[in-house]
Order: C-alpha cells, then structure tokens, then sequence
C-alpha cells in the first residue's frame, strides 16, 4: 500500500486529461476527484476522532480544536472536524457512506448536526430506533441532492414533530426576548447592519426583501450586472422608502397579508412558512389568529385538487367593532393604527377551522 506522501506526490504530478473536445474527460476526472475529497475528508475526521480519544490534547492543557488550528486548519474547518468525528461514532449508516465517498462533508456535517437537535429537541432519550430511523431519512435526503440547508430544514422539521408541547416553554425560534438588531459604523462610513430574529420577523423580512430584490435588464438590454447581496440592498432600500410612505397613511388594523403559512390538516407535519421552513405550533397558532384560511385539498403526490375561498377569522366589520370597543392596544394602550386583532387566549384545537369558537378577540400591538 503507497504511503499517504507518495498518494500526494501522485496527485501534485496528476496532469489534465487530454481535451477531446466535448469535455467529458475533464467532468470524469472531476468527478473522480470530488470523490476522492470525500474519503479524504472523511478519514480527516476519523483521525481526529482517534486523537481526540487518545486524550494527548487534554493532557498537555490544550483540546483536540486548538490543535487542529494550530496545524494549519481554519477554524471552522477545525470546529465541523471534530463536531463530525464525534457524530459518526453513533451514526453507522452515515459513516460506512461517508468512507466510500458518496457524500460530501458538508452534508455528512448538515445530517450530523440535524441528528444532534433532534436529539435535544425530544423530550427523553432517543432509541436506537428512532436514531436509525432519522439517521435514515436524513441520509435519504442527502441523497436525493438535498443541499445542506434543505437537510438542516428537513431536519427542524423532525425536531418540531418531537417536540412535546409545554405551555411554559418557549422554543428559541419563537422567544421574542432574544431579539436583536444591531448597526454600527464602519471605517469607511458605511452602515453595518446585523441581528437575530425570531422564525416570524426573518420570514417577513425575506420574504418583502425578495419580493423587492428580483433581477432587472440593464439599459442596454443585458442581464443584471447586480450581485445577489447588491440587489436584496437595493430592495431593502426600496422597501424602506415604501415604509415611510405607507407610514404617513392612517390604516386602522389593517389585516396582514405578508405572509403564506401551510397547515396540514391532519397535524401530522409542522406548519411551514415558504423561507424559514417548519415552524413550532405556538407561531402557527399566533399567525393564523389573524390571518385569511383557505381550505385546499391535494392529491396523495400534493397537487392541489380543489381550493377554497379563503375567509378572514376577523373580517372588516369585526375589526372595527373590536376598535370601537377596545380603542386601543388592551396592553399598552397604543393606538388602534399601530394594532392587529388577535386572541388573548388561543381558541381550543378543535375549534381552529375558525368556524366557531371564536372567543374574547381583542386589539393587540404585535
């Protein structure tokens, strides 16, 4: 077997395959090679699995990380190898796939990551079953050409589905209280903007930003020359400047319409929002209070069959008797502009068809 440096010799001397004029050699080789990353990627952090057991790292008042970057390793590289070492030692099916190559490391790291919060999202342990079964429908997606993205949203999806409900608890997705919004100047007098947000406010902001940001021809006729970062600028500054227009507007509880939260009837999968993805029950709950429902029903493949019309749990009229009495935010006393109708107390499960048991609506600032 040739020594780890005689393979690298080999490959620092590999020269292009000849150019035959429809470039298939070159995606061949390709292809060899993006396989050939995904073993060496994955026997990276099989090392890094043997000298974090080893202890050596501990012992001389370091960890396994710090090593990792002191050898030259990027620290994020370094984190996702030793969060990936520790996963695979639970997760047979992913490493026996991940030895032969088949998956990239950064989906092996998006199914390992996706494992471990639904671990912390259930309530006990999991079995060796459900893990079995995740670690499968996980791996399913990945190989399906599932982006680790859509593998980390497929995976919340799961979390949210084992999650218990606890009234007392309020999911990091969902917490208000953790908000926040940050800006800062920057050397050169521009404006940094960043911040964290709960699921609800992302899925607004992305969705108004994208509705804003779409391509547009040059005026030569050519394609945008704006990058995607140049563009959702540009639509936040469009949206901004529609902001202060619509402010200088009196809407009293104007009903929201921004954004378009999927509910399956049956309860047997998290309600979805189109960019954030699965949200907890609490937020459909708190979106659909005031919102239009439409009854859709679809095929077993998810097409649309039939589609309802859609009907407002607090229509016009009763949004401006609940105005009228209330006159304002039963809270905080802001006016009736600056609020939507919502329930105090959520309506019972079975009465959200939001035909009956619509109980005590009041006007609320959210």
């Amino acid at each position: 077997m040739p020594s780890i440096t005689e393979l690298r010799d080999t490959l620092i001397g590999l020269t292009p395959p000849p150019d035959d004029g429809t470039g298939r050699a070159v995606l061949d080789r390709l292809d060899e090679l993006r396989v050939l990353r995904n073993v060496l990627d994955h026997q990276i952090a099989v090392h890094i699995a043997l000298l974090d057991e080893s202890g050596a790292a501990a012992r001389a008042g370091s960890t396994t990380r710090s090593w990792l970057i002191e050898m030259g390793m990027p620290p994020a590289v370094a984190h996702r190898g030793v969060r990936i070492a520790a996963g695979l030692a639970s997760l047979p099916k992913l490493a026996d796939c991940a030895a032969d190559g088949y998956l990239a490391v950064e989906c092996v790291d998006a199914v390992i990551r996706g494992i471990t919060l639904i671990d912390k999202s259930s309530t006990s342990t999991l079995s060796d079953d459900d893990r079995q079964l995740f670690e499968t429908e996980l791996l399913t997606q990945a190989f399906s050409g599932a982006t680790p993205a859509e593998i980390d949203t497929h995976a919340r999806s799961i979390a949210l589905s084992v999650t218990e409900a606890d009234p007392d608890t309020v999911p990091a997705a969902d917490d208000a209280s953790l908000n926040t919004v940050h800006t800062r100047m920057t050397d050169e007098g521009r404006v940094a903007i960043t911040g964290d947000v709960t699921a609800v406010i992302g899925e607004k902001f992305l969705s108004m930003i994208d509705e804003r940001s779409g391509p547009r021809p040059e005026p030569d006729g050519a394609d945008d020359r704006r990058s995607l970062g140049e563009r959702r600028a540009d639509g936040l500054e469009l949206l901004l400047d529609q902001a202060a227009i619509g402010a200088a507007m009196t809407t009293a509880g104007a009903p929201r319409t921004q954004l378009l939260v999927t509910i399956p009837a049956d309860n047997a999968d998290p309600a979805r929002l189109p960019w954030v993805g699965a949200i907890s029950a609490a937020s459909a709950q708190r979106l659909s209070c005031d919102g239009g429902v439409a009854e859709i029903v679809l095929d077993a493949e998810g097409v649309p069959l039939r589609m309802g019309t859609t009907k407002r749990l607090f229509p016009h009229h009763l949004r401006q008797a609940i105005i009228v009495r209330d006159v304002g935010c039963v809270k905080c006393g802001a006016p009736a502009a600056h609020t939507q109708v919502h329930h105090i107390v959520h309506v019972r499960p079975e009465a959200r068809c939001y035909r009956s048991g619509v109980r005590d609506p009041r006007s609320r600032v959210v």
